[in-house]
């Protein structure tokens, strides 16, 4: 079976047919976007590289980032995650957008709309 992204949140889970995956958002403080670009190895979420339109509380570059048109780039030595899970706060100005090769999806737009991602074998119909 093809392995894919699972999206679980309160209303539903999704299967998603991808191997990468991007995720960014608008830091609540700041309000400069991140972002973020995985690919799914096996059972694991691995983080292969973080982008942000500036710095500032919380938000600062990797020791190696580079600009490069505007943003601050670097590759995160992260390991690689079995989970993630996105919370929402309410606070923040804008909800996690989460893109792939077949389009985007927006999580947490609401206060407590908690979104998990994991590795996950496409579903038998």
């Amino acid at each position: 079976m093809p392995v894919g992204l699972c999206v679980a949140t309160a209303a539903k889970t999704a299967f998603i047919a991808a191997t990468a995956f991007s995720l960014s958002w608008v830091h609540s403080v700041e309000k400069t976007e991140w972002r973020e670009d995985w690919t799914i190895r096996g059972n694991a979420l691995v983080l292969a590289q973080a982008r942000v339109k500036g710095s500032g509380a919380g938000m600062e570059p990797g020791t190696d980032a580079r600009l490069e048109d505007g943003w601050w780039v670097w590759t995160p030595q992260l390991p690689p995650q079995r989970e993630m899970r996105l919370a929402a706060s309410g606070a923040t100005v804008s909800a996690w957008e989460l893109c792939h090769e077949g389009g985007c999806m927006q999580l947490g737009a609401k206060a407590g709309e908690e979104a998990r991602l994991w590795s996950c074998d496409e579903p038998a119909d």
